[in-house]
């Protein structure tokens, strides 16, 4: 007795795509061992995490192996650009190495938050490869009436 088992086209297609990917990587690895130019591109995604406490916004970006010197953070209304630098230390014994997975380099990651923040306020902190952010909202005035005597 055969039973077939239903797979989604999307997983089969993603799974070829993945056999095909590495077995050309082991390949021409053992042409070009020092050359990442068959690996795919640099694909270093800072991952956010972005909670709402009423008064503030909580971002937590990971970033490890980030230095803190390394990091660039511009504020504008409601949006929060990250800029961060990974940079690749060599020591003598790591330069002949015959693979890298570690992604090294600068990238960014703009946030755009529901409402817009109170710059002044907003901290920052790195601590263990993860970057915190404390934006408190911009508290809105109430709208003020009066009624205006003519003259």
């Amino acid at each position: 007795m055969k039973f077939l088992v239903r797979k989604a086209p999307d997983n089969f297609i993603r799974t070829v795509n993945d056999e095909i990917s590495s077995l050309l990587n082991r390949h021409f690895d053992s042409y070009f061992p020092d050359s990442k130019y068959w690996e795919e591109e640099n694909k270093f995604t800072m991952p956010v995490e972005i909670t709402d406490s009423g008064k503030e916004y909580d971002i937590r970006a990971e970033l490890p192996g980030v230095k803190k010197e390394d990091l660039d953070i511009d504020i504008e209304e409601n949006y929060l650009k990250i800029n961060a630098k990974k940079v690749e230390e060599k020591t003598e014994s790591e330069k002949n190495f015959k693979r890298s997975e570690f992604n090294y380099g600068e990238f960014s990651r703009v946030i755009e938050l529901p409402e817009e923040i109170n710059v002044d306020k907003t901290e920052a902190k790195l601590e263990s490869g993860v970057l915190k952010i404390t934006a408190p909202k911009m508290i809105k005035e109430k709208d003020s009436k009066r009624k205006l005597t003519v003259k």
